[in-house]
């Protein structure tokens, strides 16, 4: 079984100043789901190479047991600094895709046209796509066969608009992903602020925020295993 796990490489949290990136606990925890599963992990990013880590996310308030493990592994911090080039991938080299999140890809990854054909064509090929707190906000871009957005009508979850207001991010943002999906008709979903919340809706699969990104992740592994056993 071969997963993709595709990371931001957008580094700027808007005007701020600050730096942003991926969210370490979102690559960490999901990372060792698959590999203690057995599965052949591949990171990848627009830019290929090091992607930027949310300094934030590293912070000890927000280390978890995953993260600190992913500190000490070699062979995950390897695979970190050398992923490979989003335009170089093809989907039909793996059987599902997982986006962790962080504020960094609502600035590259909502945008890229990689990642945005990515997933139409995993989900048109019958393969599970999953996402992650802001990764979710990638599906703003995405479309059916039909043109229309590939959330309109599709149960999913996402980084809330409230969890935005507590990181106090929300005048700083380009956009808030659970109003934009709301307004692409999409039926949105959420549980209480840093609670966990994961929806599965067929292939499509979404988590709310950091600590629904083993949960997501764990989904992941089992559409993938009633497909391996259908």
């Amino acid at each position: 079984m071969k997963i993709l796990m595709v990371l931001t490489s957008h580094d700027q949290l808007g005007n701020t100043g600050k730096k942003t990136g991926f969210w370490l606990e979102e690559l960490a925890a999901p990372y060792f789901v698959f590999r203690d599963a057995g599965v052949d992990i591949t990171l990848a990013s627009p830019k290929g190479g090091q992607p930027p880590l949310d300094p934030k996310s590293n912070e000890p308030a927000f280390q978890t047991e995953a993260t600190r493990r992913f500190e000490q592994d070699t062979a995950a911090k390897t695979g970190l600094a050398n992923t490979v080039k989003l335009s170089e991938i093809n989907q039909a080299d793996y059987d599902s895709v997982f986006f962790p999140g962080g504020h960094g890809p609502l600035w590259d990854l909502t945008n890229d046209r990689y990642a945005l054909s990515l997933i139409e064509d995993m989900l048109s090929a019958g393969k599970p796509v999953a996402l992650v707190c802001h990764a979710p906000g990638i599906l703003t871009n995405v479309r059916a066969p039909d043109g229309t957005p590939i959330a309109r009508g599709r149960a999913v979850t996402g980084f809330t608009d409230s969890e935005e207001e507590a990181m106090h991010l929300v005048d700083v943002v380009p956009y808030l992903l659970e109003d934009v999906l709301k307004e692409q008709g999409a039926k949105f979903s959420k549980t209480a602020d840093w609670g966990v919340h994961v929806v599965q809706d067929g292939l499509l699969i979404t988590g709310q925020n950091p600590a629904s990104s083993t949960q997501g992740a764990r989904t992941l592994l089992d559409a993938l295993r009633k497909q391996d056993a259908a």
